[in-house]
């Protein structure tokens, strides 16, 4: 009887230390996020941008697009969309891996937000979980995240001039 005491104990305590680990990740995650990128998200993948049916993929900082018929990653979105300003455009979080690969359902299902502006965004956020965004104008001194968030951000964007280009 002691020893099923024991392994439910065991059992009990291995499940609540799950989800203290994800909270981990998800806030190693805000770092890594533009300040372009819309507030209230603790965990983003992807931005879907329906003024240009592109996408962001935050952990590479990178655009992904069309062109012709080909998914391009790249670092900035082509010229034709010169003109498309980030911090003005409407952006859909998506957390599912490859989004582009359903183009065709998120260009119909998110079009109502073409032209939409006013969303909030990380640099104009005074929640200071943003503070450790690289550039945020309320910006944390260096070393703050890490005392903060601990150990496991490893120094990638959060403001120490370590952030991983």
């Amino acid at each position: 009887m002691k020893r099923l005491f024991l392994v439910a104990a065991v059992m009990m305590i291995s499940l609540l230390s799950i989800p203290a680990k994800a909270q981990l990740n998800v806030n190693v995650n805000i770092g890594s996020q533009p300040l372009w990128g819309p507030a209230g998200y603790d965990h983003v993948d992807y931005y879907y941008l329906p003024d240009v049916e592109s996408y962001y993929y935050v952990p590479q900082k990178q655009f992904v697009y069309l062109n012709g018929s080909d998914w391009v990653f790249a670092n900035s979105l082509p010229a034709r969309f010169g003109n498309y300003d980030l911090y003005n455009g409407y952006k859909v979080v998506i957390n599912s891996p490859k989004p582009y690969l359903n183009f065709k359902n998120d260009r119909v299902k998110y079009a109502k937000y073409k032209g939409n502006k006013g969303q909030l965004v990380i640099r104009d956020s005074r929640d200071n979980k943003y503070y450790v965004v690289k550039g945020h104008p309320h910006g944390m001194p260096p070393g703050q995240a890490k005392k903060i968030y601990g150990k496991g951000n490893k120094g990638k964007g959060h403001g120490n001039g370590k952030e991983k280009h």
